[in-house]
């Protein structure tokens, strides 16, 4: 029952995008709240948080900025919630992983390998700033390395492991499908595995159709049905890497962290536009999204009652 069943990811606010970028990026507990539970309500079975000062808008780990919109997405919906381990590419490995062990959700990211991560080209098309803060981020992104080596990743899953979380495993380039293939050989991993393939990040794999290809290629190669594989497209490239991947039978992930747009030159309103976009073009293709029960099923999450939120 479940082998047509599409689940969509919506990430809710990232640390990619700064406020002036646009004015629905959710910077506020209650904004992300708000955006996350109504992502789910348009049909988003996981929503993958991060979480922002509410006076400047930039990118904080400190799980005090976490809770409360936690405990109101907790409240009012049965989504499930997946915190970041990224941050921001500035932070430290030991800041980044401070929410999921503190809250310990049914699933948390796991960045698979060190890279770049280029924010720099949006200087080109933002060029008024509220934050100081903001144009200085993406200028130092230019000479900056998204550490995440061996022994963070293994770090991050000997803590959080043992207390039923599970990963989102974001791979960016193919080297992070085989970084993967290590921790999963030595049984430090187990199936079934949540692979997000990401697409059109500077420092990754581009958002060719040819480069969907050889992600998914490869995962089937190295993890055979050990896996499930989801994608996201970043910036224009979204809704044509949700649509190819749908019609391969994989998950998406949408999202105002991943894009900010709902059409050429047409800024999303919301996290649930890109939600019913997505939903518009998978049951376009006569499958159907997955609720939040049937993506713990297909997961093998140890759901919302176990977690410490």
């Amino acid at each position: 029952m479940l082998k047509d069943k599409v689940i969509i990811s919506c990430a809710v606010t990232g640390a990619i995008h700064t406020p002036s970028m646009s004015p629905y990026l959710p910077v506020t507990a209650q904004e992300i709240a708000t955006s996350a539970i109504e992502a789910a309500e348009a049909g988003a079975a996981i929503v993958h948080l991060h979480a922002r000062n509410p006076q400047t808008g930039q990118p904080d780990q400190d799980p005090v900025w976490f809770k409360p919109f936690l405990e109101v997405i907790k409240q009012s919906s049965d989504v499930v919630i997946n915190l970041t381990t990224g941050g921001a590419p500035w932070m430290t490995a030991d800041d980044r992983i401070r929410p999921a062990v503190q809250f310990q959700p049914e699933i948390a990211s796991l960045n698979m390998g060190t890279m770049g991560f280029g924010l720099f080209p949006m200087l080109n098309r933002f060029k008024e700033f509220k934050h100081d803060w903001e144009p200085k981020a993406l200028e130092a992104s230019c000479d900056l390395v998204f550490k995440n080596t061996y022994a963070d990743i293994e770090h991050s899953l000997s803590v959080l492991s043992p207390m039923g979380v599970r990963f989102e495993f974001e791979c960016y380039d193919t080297s992070h499908l085989y970084n993967l293939a290590y921790f999963h050989d030595r049984g430090l991993v187990k199936g079934p595995l949540f692979i997000q393939t990401v697409f059109g990040i500077l420092g990754g794999i581009g958002a060719h159709p040819d480069d969907v290809m050889h992600m998914k290629r490869t995962a089937d190669r190295l993890f055979g049905d050990q896996y499930k594989w989801s994608v996201l497209g970043a910036g224009a490239k979204q809704m044509k890497v949700v649509a190819m991947a749908a019609a391969m039978g994989g998950n998406v992930r949408v999202g105002l962290e991943d894009s900010l747009w709902a059409g050429k030159g047409r800024l999303a309103k919301s996290n649930a536009e890109q939600v019913r976009i997505a939903r518009q073009i998978i049951e376009g293709l006569g499958l159907s999204v997955a609720t939040p029960a049937e993506a713990r099923e297909i997961l093998a999450l140890k759901g919302g009652d176990r977690t410490a939120i």
